[in-house]
């Protein structure tokens, strides 16, 4: 089942949203035009990771935007967010999807690897994300992902909504747009410097 989902992502970073601003850095980016919001914290526990959801959860339900999990199934299923998002780590897709249901969305993180990207629409993900094509603060050892890439992955998964990560910021969006993906997924872009909002409008202009 893939859904209509596309446009600017957001993820949350730990180092980048100081904790007593996190749900109005949030909301912020909402305001800006995000339209699907994950919550990204690889160094906190599942206990503040469980509660930080519940915060989200009041802002993304007002503005009626999907929240995603990373990584945590149990955590999605428990606060029932919209849907989980998977990493080559975290539990399997089939078994994400027995536990969440038909009705939830599960994205899959596909790295530079095509391979992966037709094993997790095989498996049934409701949308892949592929990265990274630019230099990213947040995984400085990630291997580049080619423009090419993201042209093939696009021929390859035409029912599928596709995704790109990694760097992407208004200089280059119009770039990786144009290889017919989705949406862009952003972290620095949106919660580096500037306002959220404001750095919102300047990237989901591109899909409006």
């Amino acid at each position: 089942m893939n859904r209509s989902i596309n446009g600017l992502y957001i993820i949350t970073d730990k180092k980048l949203i100081p904790r007593e601003f996190f749900t109005e850095k949030v909301e912020s980016a909402i305001k800006g035009g995000a339209r699907i919001v994950q919550l990204r914290e690889k160094q906190s526990n599942t206990r503040e990771i469980y509660e930080l959801g519940k915060k989200l959860l009041t802002i993304t339900k007002k503005y009626n935007v999907p929240l995603i999990i990373n990584d945590y199934v149990d955590i999605a299923l428990e606060l029932n967010t919209e849907g989980v998002h998977l990493g080559e780590n975290d539990p399997d897709i089939k078994f994400a999807r027995k536990k969440l249901g038909d009705d939830k969305i599960i994205g899959v993180s596909c790295y530079n690897s095509l391979e992966r990207g037709a094993y997790a629409v095989e498996q049934g993900a409701d949308y892949i994300v592929f990265g990274t094509p630019f230099y990213t603060p947040t995984k400085p050892d990630r291997k580049p992902t080619p423009i090419e890439t993201l042209v093939e992955a696009r021929k390859l998964f035409p029912g599928t909504p596709i995704f790109a990560i990694g760097g992407i910021s208004e200089s280059n969006a119009e770039e990786i747009i144009n290889t017919g993906v989705d949406g862009i997924a952003a972290i620095t872009s949106i919660f580096g410097e500037g306002s959220p909002e404001e750095n919102a409008v300047k990237l989901s202009r591109f899909f409006n």
